[in-house]
C-alpha cells in the first residue's frame, strides 16, 4: 500500500522530469497502482490542499504539497543511503520503498546521524535514475 507521502514524492519527481503537471497515468505507473487507485489518492491529497488536479491536464502540487514532498524525498534519500552505505543492501530501491511508509521522522533523523548526507539533499536526487545523484557519482569515481 502506498502512503500519501509516497504519492507526493512520486508527483514531485514526475513534475521534475516532465517539467509540468504529473499525469495520473504516470503517477499510477510510478507507484505500480491502478489509475483508479491513483485518482482516489489524488482526490484525498487535493482535499487536504496538497495538490490540484485538473482533468486531462494533470496534477500540480501546492506549496504545502511541495514542502511535504521534499520532506518525504529527504527521508527516502536517508533510507536509501543508509541501506547502501551502512547495510550494503544490493536491492536498496525495493527495500527503501518498503521501509519508507514505516520510518517516521524520528527514526529518519537517527539514521541521518549515521550516514554522511549531503547538505543539498534532496536536490541531489535524480528522478530519472531514482537514486541520489551523489551516490551515482561516488560509484562512477570508484570504477
Amino acid at each position: 500500500m502506498n502512503t500519501a507521502d509516497q504519492y507526493l514524492r512520486a508527483i514531485y519527481l514526475i513534475q521534475e522530469v516532465e517539467d509540468g503537471p504529473a499525469s495520473t497515468g504516470s503517477i499510477a505507473d510510478n507507484l505500480d497502482v491502478s489509475p483508479a487507485s491513483a485518482n482516489e489518492m489524488i482526490g484525498k491529497l487535493e482535499d487536504q490542499g496538497l495538490c490540484s488536479h485538473e482533468k486531462y491536464k494533470g496534477v500540480d502540487l501546492t506549496e504545502d504539497g511541495i514542502k511535504r514532498a521534499r520532506d518525504a524525498l529527504q527521508n527516502y534519500c536517508i533510507i536509501e543511503r543508509f541501506l547502501i552505505e551502512v547495510l550494503e543492501v544490493e536491492d536498496f530501491r525495493e527495500e527503501a520503498d518498503q521501509l519508507e511508509p514505516v520510518i517516521d521522522e524520528t527514526v529518519a533523523e537517527r539514521l541521518d546521524t549515521i550516514i554522511d548526507r549531503a547538505p543539498q539533499c534532496p536536490d541531489c536526487f535524480s528522478p530519472e535514475d531514482d537514486v541520489c545523484g551523489l551516490l551515482e557519482l561516488e560509484a562512477d569515481a570508484a570504477d
